[in-house]
C-alpha cells in the first residue's frame, strides 16, 4: 500500500472514530458505513486487506492491549463459560454454518464449505465490550464477552487451516486435522508460558529507562506471535497468555512505565481499531467486483441464509451451554452465581463478527493442489463480507436498546464505591504505619511541615473514595470529591497560564517550562483519574 493512501486510510478513519464518541452509534459500525461510502467516491483508491499484514502485524497488538486490559482473575473465575464460547461455541458454528451452506449452495463442496464456517465463526466482540461497559453491564457478562474474544481467534485461524489444507488437496485427514489443532493449541498456550516470565523479568530489570520498557512493550505482541508461529502452533493464544501475566504483574513495573504505556497502548488501539473497520467497509468493491458468475439477486439470498444461520447457531449454543452444566453439575450450581434467560440472551445477540472474519477469508488460497481454483472463493469472500456487516449492522445497532429492553440488572456502583473505599482505607493505614517506621530512622529526618504534607496527601486518598458515596452537590450534581477535583484542574490551569507567560516574557527558558509543565501534567493525570474513577 502506497504512503499516500494509507495516510489517508489513518486520518480518516481516526476522523470518523473520533465523531463517533459524540454520537450514539458504535465506533465499528460508524466506521463500517463511512468505508463503504468513501469506496464508491471517484478518486478513492482501491484498499485491499492483505491477510499477511492483517494476522500478524494488526491481530498482535489488538490481542495484547485487550489482554492487558482483562482480568486474569476474572476469566479464570469464568473459565468454563469462557472456553464453551471461545472453543466449543467456534466449533460447532464451523460446523453448522458450514453444512447450512453446502445444503444451500449447489455444488459446493463439504470442504469449501466447512472453510466459511471456520472464517465467519468467531465474533469479534470488539464493539459487544465497549456496548457493555457503558451501559454498565454486571462484570461477568462483560468478562465472558472479553474473554471469548481473546480466545475465539485461536480455535478458528486453527480450524480454518485445517479445513483449508483438506480443501485444497493436501491428504489431511480428520485425524490429522484434530492432532494439528491440538498441536497449536497446545503449543501456544507452551510458547506463553515459556516466554512471559523472561519477559516480565527484563521489564523489571529495565525499570530506569520507562522508554526502553515500553520499546519492549511494543515488540511483545509480535515476539510472542512469530515465535509461536515458527513453531507451528497458536500465535493468538502465545500473545493472550503472555500479556495476561504481563497485565496481572504490572504493579511491579515502575509508574512513568506504566502511565507511559497505558498511553502507548490506546493510541496503538485507537489507530489500528479504526482502520481495520475503515477497511472492512472499503473491501465491498473489491468483493463484489468478483461475483460475476452469481447473480445478485442469488448471492443476496445466500447471503441472508448465512446471516440466520450465523445468529440462530449462537443462540442454539449459548442457552444449552448455560444451562446444562448447572443441570449436570452440583458443584457449579454452588460455586457460580445463578442467572435468568436474560443474560444468555445478551450474550446471544452480541455476536458481531469483525476484521479477523474477513482477513482470514481473504487468505484462502486461489488454486487448489491439482488443477483450478478454489471452489467459490469469491462467493465465499461476498458472504463472509455481507455477515461481517450485518452483524455489525443489525446487532450493533440493536444490542443497547435490547439491554435496556430486558432491564438486566447493571453494576451495583454504591458497593463497588464502598468496596473501593474499605481497600484505600487498608492501603492508607499501611502507609501510616510505614512513614510512623521511616521517621524513626535520623536518616529520614523531614521539616515539620513537610512531613505533615506527606500525611494530607495520604489522607486526601483515604477520604476522596468515602465521599464519592455523599450526597451529590445540589446545584451541580456533583460530589464533594468531584467538586475539589474539578477546582484543583482550575488551579493547575492558572499555574500553567503563568508559566507560559513567564516563558514568552524570557524569565524563564524552554527547558524550564517543559519541567513545570511535566509536573502539572502528572498532577492533573492523578487528578482526572481519580475523579474518573
Amino acid at each position: 500500500m502506497a504512503v499516500m493512501p494509507l495516510f489517508l486510510l489513518v486520518a480518516g478513519s481516526a476522523a470518523v472514530a473520533g465523531l463517533a464518541r459524540r454520537t450514539p452509534v458504535p465506533a465499528p459500525l460508524l466506521l463500517v458505513t463511512a468505508g463503504l461510502v468513501a469506496s464508491y467516491i471517484p478518486g478513492v483508491p482501491d484498499y485491499t486487506l492483505d491477510p499477511h499484514i492483517v494476522l500478524p502485524l494488526v491481530l498482535p497488538p489488538l490481542l495484547h492491549t485487550a489482554a492487558l486490559d482483562s482480568s486474569y482473575l476474572g476469566l479464570r473465575a469464568n473459565l468454563r463459560p469462557v472456553a464453551l464460547l471461545s472453543v466449543g461455541y467456534v466449533l460447532f458454528a464451523t460446523f453448522v454454518v458450514g453444512y447450512a451452506a453446502y445444503l444451500v449452495i449447489p455444488g459446493l463442496p463439504l470442504t469449501a464449505a466447512l472453510v466459511l464456517g471456520a472464517v465467519v465463526a468467531p465474533p469479534d466482540a470488539v464493539a459487544a465490550t465497549a456496548i457493555a461497559r457503558k451501559l454498565g453491564l454486571p462484570h461477568r457478562i462483560t468478562t465472558i464477552l472479553q474473554g471469548e474474544s481473546l480466545f475465539n481467534d485461536a480455535t478458528a485461524i486453527t480450524a480454518y487451516k485445517v479445513l483449508v489444507a483438506a480443501a485444497i488437496g493436501a491428504g489431511v485427514t480428520w485425524g490429522d486435522g484434530v492432532k494439528q489443532f491440538a498441536v497449536a493449541s497446545v503449543g501456544g498456550i507452551g510458547v506463553g508460558l515459556v516466554l512471559m516470565v523472561p519477559l516480565h523479568w527484563l521489564r523489571v530489570r529495565l525499570r530506569e529507562s520507562a522508554l526502553l520498557e515500553n520499546t519492549l512493550s511494543l515488540l511483545i505482541p509480535f515476539v510472542a506471535y512469530a515465535a509461536a508461529e515458527q513453531l507451528h502452533a497458536s500465535g493468538v493464544l502465545a500473545v493472550v497468555v503472555v500479556a495476561l501475566y504481563l497485565g496481572h504483574r504490572s504493579w511491579q513495573v515502575d509508574f512513568e512505565t506504566r502511565l507511559q504505556e497505558d498511553a502507548v497502548w490506546k493510541m496503538v488501539s485507537f489507530i489500528l481499531e479504526s482502520a481495520v473497520f475503515a477497511l472492512i467497509g472499503l473491501q465491498l468493491p473489491v468483493v463484489v467486483r468478483g461475483l460475476e458468475e452469481f447473480g445478485a439477486a442469488q448471492a443476496l439470498w445466500y447471503a441472508a441464509v448465512m446471516f440466520v444461520v450465523v445468529v440462530l447457531s449462537r443462540f442454539v449454543w449459548v442457552f444449552p451451554a448455560t444451562y446444562l452444566p448447572r443441570v449436570l453439575s452440583a458443584r457449579i450450581r454452588t460455586r457460580e452465581p445463578d442467572t435468568n434467560w436474560t443474560a444468555p440472551v445478551i450474550v446471544g445477540w452480541a455476536g458481531m463478527r469483525g476484521v479477523v472474519s474477513l482477513a482470514i477469508a481473504f487468505s484462502i488460497p486461489s488454486a487448489l493442489h491439482g488443477d483450478g481454483s478454489f471452489p467459490a472463493r469469491n462467493l465465499v469472500l461476498f458472504l463472509t463480507f455481507t455477515t461481517v456487516i450485518a452483524t455489525l449492522v443489525i446487532q450493533g445497532l440493536t444490542l443497547p436498546a435490547l439491554i435496556r429492553a430486558l432491564k438486566l440488572p447493571g453494576r451495583d456502583t454504591q458497593a463497588e464505591t464502598l468496596a473501593e473505599a474499605q481497600a484505600q482505607n487498608e492501603a492508607s493505614r499501611a502507609a501510616e504505619e510505614r512513614l510512623d517506621a521511616l521517621l524513626q530512622d535520623p536518616r529520614n529526618a523531614l521539616p515539620g511541615p513537610l512531613v505533615d504534607r506527606l500525611r494530607s496527601v495520604m489522607e486526601r486518598r483515604r477520604n476522596s473514595v468515602w465521599e464519592r458515596l455523599g450526597a451529590p452537590n445540589e446545584i451541580t450534581g456533583e460530589s464533594a470529591d468531584e467538586t475539589y477535583r474539578r477546582l484543583a484542574r482550575e488551579m493547575i490551569d492558572a499555574e500553567r497560564r503563568v508559566f507560559v507567560q513567564l516563558r514568552d516574557a524570557r524569565r524563564i527558558d524552554d527547558e524550564m517550562l517543559r519541567t513545570l509543565l511535566r509536573r502539572l501534567d502528572l498532577e492533573e493525570a492523578t487528578a482526572y483519574r481519580e475523579s474518573a474513577a
